[in-house]
């Protein structure tokens, strides 16, 4: 990434979280928003694999749990970055239903081994805490559908002003998302505050409701940012005539819409991409994720 510059400007709460980190404040601090940001695996994950198949090193990386405040609330997230370096290129991260995971802290990790700083707030910490829950319509039911999209939103802009005290260039940025997270990397592609978006398997119809006012097929028209969609064929929550939608939709749309595109894997499911759920489809998640890096070096985000 050729135009990062090495400096030591990265604020002290982000480098003081770098891993090995022994001082009693740093510890307690960290293990504060561990419990916040619910590293680790959520309950609604189980059954889980054996193992988690990718598995990314902090060595090299100032990585761990941070906060920034948004309207008067402390926002926890996992943030990662390149030790040592400025003006580097901030992908947002949007979590699974489950929250921010190890998974989805894992991933923050594989983006700053490839040179971004990568940051995963947690968008309904306000709401309550997934950790505990085994049921996922009750997760939804209880937590999620009470979240505002203009929260969320809010939120992922608060996420941006973080990254830009804390060695990010926010002109340099980019947004993507899982599931849950995937619909709303459609939602902030057309804000203008990203260059390109990359959506994992997140839904694009749905009802309008107070929270809930726009979803990706009414904004397509109007992206500013090209969006590449990830999609299952075999995601049965997500059928292919929806899809099919949000193309249409596209085509009508500005530039950035027009340049939008999806690659469906005939062979996946939902979350393919989960390395620790069963749903996990090898060949797709490597495949995605390196068209994922493709896209935003396509667009100006490296």
């Amino acid at each position: 990434m050729p135009h990062h510059q090495t400096g030591s400007d990265q604020q002290a709460e982000f480098d003081s979280l770098r891993p090995g980190d022994s001082t009693a404040h740093g510890a307690t601090r960290r293990t504060a928003l561990k419990a916040a940001i619910g590293v680790g695996y959520a309950a609604a994950t189980l059954p889980i694999a054996a193992q988690t198949v990718v598995k990314t090193s902090a060595d090299g990386l100032v990585a761990g749990p941070v906060t920034y405040t948004v309207n008067g609330f402390e926002v926890p997230a996992y943030a990662a970055a390149p030790a040592g370096k400025t003006g580097l290129s901030v992908v947002l991260v949007v979590q699974e239903i489950f929250g921010v995971t190890e998974y989805v802290a894992d991933t923050c990790r594989r983006f700053a081994q490839a040179g971004y700083l990568a940051i995963a707030p947690e968008l309904y910490a306000r709401q309550g805490d997934p950790k505990g829950y085994t049921d996922i319509p009750k997760l939804q039911a209880d937590i999620v559908s009470k979240v505002p999209d203009a929260q969320v939103l809010a939120d992922l802009d608060g996420a941006l002003k973080y990254a830009a005290a804390h060695g990010g260039d926010v002109s340099d940025a980019a947004i993507t998302g899982f599931c849950w997270g995937g619909r709303i990397v459609w939602l902030y592609a057309a804000t203008g505050k990203v260059k390109a978006g990359v959506a994992w398997y997140g839904r694009l119809v749905g009802q309008a409701s107070e929270r809930t006012p726009k979803h990706p097929v009414d904004v397509a028209a109007g992206l500013q940012a090209p969006v590449l969609g990830l999609y299952g064929g075999k995601d049965q929550g997500i059928p292919l005539d929806t899809v099919d939608k949000m193309k249409a939709a596209l085509t009508t749309g500005t530039p950035a819409a027009r340049a939008s595109q999806f690659v469906v894997y005939p062979e996946a499911g939902h979350a393919f991409h989960a390395d620790y759920r069963p749903s996990y489809v090898k060949g797709a998640a490597e495949d995605g994720w390196n068209r994922a890096l493709a896209w935003f070096k396509a667009n100006g985000v490296a």
